[in-house]
């Protein structure tokens, strides 16, 4: 990169800014103050009663239910177990053994960064009421986010809604790291996704979800659980960091197959269970809504796994196992904003179209344009996410989510769709440029030719995440056998 001279200058007060912002501002913030319990008429609190207030000052009274603070506590630890393990296994089974530990590392690490992060500012950004596009900071530091309801979800206390919100924004810009994968520094993936989080994610959730948010007040797209706030903003923004960076070093002329897919079919198994607490929870709580994007879920990954393993048969003659679990993921992407507005015989026929048409993008598309996603998280996440954005205003019913989609006569619903994604599609292509020009300023992008060959496991942690040596170390007498001595050899590993 022609910045990369200046990298050197800007790491250490980069990191230094990272280590502030997740180690030390978190000890200037005030003691939260948690809502107080509502009062009975001899002013005794009442159990599992709570007051608070909006943002314009109006006291809330609700109780706290169980049975829904128990299921969105469930799936909140259900989509931190889609990052990790989930995602890390699912890429990291898919590059090199060279750089499995990075990849892996990516996942991890954004579990830690993100989650720091979104108690900072990331969720008031997303959640407080403010301008159309931007929240404000009455959440920050998770001031008057306590035990009682939040004006988003009112039978769960707040911080349970504020987790499952933060469990979302940790996998988003995971999800990017499959485009850039076994190239990138460490250190400038790390600001890159600090940045996007702030500038991109938390913008676009406030302006889809947040009270007051642009798109929910002027735009009435439908998004249950993501389409376009997580899959088809880091889809396209993955699109975008592969042509920014370009290809690895080999690409289309050296073979770079997956090192283990027995690693992707486990994080890929591991995924789809998790989904159901993505989908399934953002019902806000154990209902007929939750079962609903359960269900809705569930099918959809079925019929995609098995549309995208046909349509590789068909081409290719062979149904891989690769194909058959990306497929599934590319059915729950697809659902993911329809999930609690449809049918599960219409979840059907969205998870196949989705398998059929991200099979092409991952492979036709890819192979036509030469850009260098990775692990196909454009393929998979930006065709899938988008692809399941307009489809959401086809077979929405008023029966299940209270919008009538194309197929019950609501063509207006479609239109809105596409506005919505069309507008993600812009502020995640133009954002992500920014940030990677600003990231390449400070740090540079890429590591060096030779730290690319040698892996990243090794020269940006300096670890290796299989010693085969290890496994050869046992002494052999010079009297032994000639085989016997050349089995005790270390074997020498050549990387692809």
């Amino acid at each position: 990169m022609q910045y990369a001279h200046m990298a050197s200058r800007w790491t250490r007060p980069a990191l230094l800014f990272l280590l502030t912002l997740t180690v030390g501002v978190p000890a200037m913030a005030s003691v939260v103050v948690y809502n107080d319990p509502a009062l009975d008429e001899k002013g005794q609190p009442r159990a599992g009663v709570y007051q608070t207030t909006d943002a314009e000052g109006r006291i809330i009274t609700a109780e706290i239910s169980a049975g829904d603070t128990a299921w969105v506590l469930t799936s909140s630890a259900l989509v931190l177990m889609m990052t990790g393990p989930g995602l890390a296994l699912f890429y990291a089974g898919l590059v090199r053994r060279k750089n499995v530990l990075a990849t892996m590392m990516q996942s991890f690490v954004l579990m830690a960064a993100i989650t720091v992060l979104w108690g900072i500012v990331g969720y008031s950004i997303a959640f407080d009421s403010g301008t159309p596009f931007f929240g404000g900071l009455r959440f920050a530091f998770l001031r008057d986010v306590g035990f009682g309801p939040a004006a988003y979800a009112g039978t769960i206390p707040h911080t349970t809604f504020m987790v499952f919100q933060g469990m979302f924004a940790i996998i988003t810009p995971a999800l990017i790291c499959g485009a850039y994968a076994e190239r990138m520094k460490f250190s400038s993936m790390l600001l890159f996704s600090v940045l996007w989080l702030l500038f991109i994610y938390c913008p676009l959730a406030h302006m889809v979800w947040g009270e007051g948010g642009f798109f929910k007040a002027n735009v009435p797209a439908l998004d249950f659980a993501g389409g376009t706030v997580v899959h088809i903003s880091s889809g396209v923004s993955a699109l975008v960091c592969a042509l920014v960076l370009g290809r690895r070093v080999g690409y289309g002329s050296t073979p770079m197959p997956p090192h283990s897919v027995v690693l992707s079919v486990i994080g890929a198994a591991l995924l789809w269970v998790g989904w159901f607490g993505f989908n399934g929870g953002s019902a806000l709580g154990a209902n007929s809504l939750a079962s609903n994007a359960f269900v809705t879920t569930h099918f959809a990954a079925a019929a995609a796994a098995l549309g995208w393993m046909f349509a590789e048969w068909l081409k290719t003659g062979k149904p891989t196992v690769l194909g058959a679990i990306s497929g599934a993921v590319a059915g729950l992407v697809v659902i993911t904003p329809a999930a609690g507005f449809t049918t599960p015989m219409y979840a059907l026929l969205m998870g196949a179209a989705g398998g059929v048409m991200c099979f092409f993008a991952a492979t036709t598309l890819k192979h036509a344009l030469g850009y260098d996603d990775s692990l196909d998280a454009f393929g998979v996440h930006g065709v899938g996410g988008t692809l399941g954005a307009v489809l959401t205003g086809v077979f929405a019913v008023s029966a299940v989510g209270g919008t009538a989609g194309l197929v019950e006569g609501n063509a207006q619903q479609v239109f809105n769709q596409i506005l919505a994604t069309v507008g993600t599609w812009v502020l995640a292509a133009v954002g992500s440029f920014i940030i990677l020009r600003i990231v390449d300023v400070l740090l540079g992008l890429r590591v060096s030719e030779s730290d690319e060959f040698e892996g990243l496991d090794l020269t940006q942690h300096g670890e290796s995440g299989y010693n085969f040596e290890e496994a050869f170390s046992g002494m052999v007498s010079a009297a032994s056998p000639p085989a016997a001595r050349a089995a005790a050899e270390p074997v020498k590993v050549q990387h692809a």
